[in-house]
């Protein structure tokens, strides 16, 4: 029993390559819905508690963060039924899947050892998200997620030093820069499979 194996030329290597790159951007960009869900649901808590707390006396201004806890039941079955249409799984696809498991699983454990002093929070949150948003740029190629993470990054430290005040602001800005902003052009170019 003679086994032939055929010898790829260079051109398709490199086309075998690409489609495969090509299909795990096409499935990790259907993401965006999570960074869009996801900038919009933290832009609103934190609009949200900083007018409560800078034009109001309610008592417990944190409250609202609690529409998170839904929003992760949301995103949650949104990707599974979305993982189980996708027609293709890649290795890079599971890297960028995992990065953000990873991040959840960072974030579980920062709110647990936070919980006694949550007011200071918010620039560990920012540096935290700005790893898997900057890694998820750097899997898919995608410069505007890179630069998003990077503005985690920024606002993380304009956070950290710009007092209680105008600090809080942080937050929103950096959501609108790191998800949204990238959200909708992700969304856009999948929309118009320019990706």
């Amino acid at each position: 029993m003679e086994t032939e194996e055929k010898m790829m030329t260079g051109e398709e290597s490199f086309r075998i390559i690409t489609e495969m790159l090509n299909k795990t951007r096409v499935n990790i960009s259907m993401g965006s819905f999570h960074l869009l869900f996801w900038g919009w649901m933290i832009v609103i808590c934190s609009l949200g508690q900083y007018i409560l707390v800078r034009y109001t006396s309610f008592a417990k201004p944190w409250l609202i963060w609690w529409l998170v806890i839904p929003g992760v039941f949301v995103s949650m079955i949104y990707g599974i039924v979305s993982g189980r249409r996708a027609k293709v799984h890649t290795y890079a696809g599971k890297i960028w899947m995992w990065t953000w498991i990873s991040y959840l699983f960072a974030m579980f454990v920062l709110f647990t050892v936070q919980s006694k002093s949550m007011e200071t929070v918010s620039a560990y949150i920012l540096i935290l998200t700005g790893v898997p948003t900057f890694l998820s740029g750097i899997i898919i190629r995608f410069r505007p997620l890179i630069i998003g993470g990077i503005c985690f990054w920024v606002f993380a430290l304009f956070v950290a030093f710009a007092g209680p005040v105008i600090g809080p602001l942080g937050v929103p800005f950096a959501m609108i820069a790191g998800y949204l902003v990238p959200g909708y052009i992700l969304k856009y170019r999948v929309d118009h499979d320019t990706i």
